[in-house]
């Protein structure tokens, strides 16, 4: 399933995830999931909200760089192995799977990975596929 992922840039110092959390909560924003890419002096905040456009609108005003980018949330059977052979089938697909973290609520009681790829079409259709196909 296709979702709209809140992406922030961020200076790597104290105060300011706390700065984005506090400007999503006063806007009525609830998060799903949350996680932070980092280098030494910035980081990548990535969020799954309830009303991206919302969010995106209301960081911006608060002056920060923040963009909305289409992700994929592709369910996982709870087993070993069962992402191992989603991945295999992206990448026999020519997929590349840029970077992935896990929803913190679960669909269907099967955990959920967030996926961000250049062709969303194109893995959206083999990821959808590979989810109805039988994990053997």
């Amino acid at each position: 399933m296709r979702l709209k992922q809140i992406s922030v840039f961020l200076e790597n110092t104290p105060g300011h995830l706390e700065k984005v959390c506090q400007a999503l909560a006063d806007g009525n924003i609830n998060l799903s999931t949350i996680t932070i890419a980092e280098t030494r002096d910035y980081g990548i905040v990535r969020a799954i909200v309830d009303k991206p456009e919302e969010a995106e609108k209301i960081l911006r005003d608060k002056g920060f760089f923040a963009k909305l980018v289409d992700v994929l949330a592709v369910e996982v059977s709870d087993t070993p192995g069962s992402l191992s052979k989603i991945l295999s089938r992206a990448a026999m697909a020519g997929i590349n799977i840029e970077y992935m973290y896990a929803m913190t609520r679960p669909m269907h009681d099967n955990p959920v990975m967030i996926m961000a790829v250049k062709n969303i079409d194109a893995a959206e259709s083999i990821l959808s596929e590979s989810a109805k196909a039988p994990l053997v």
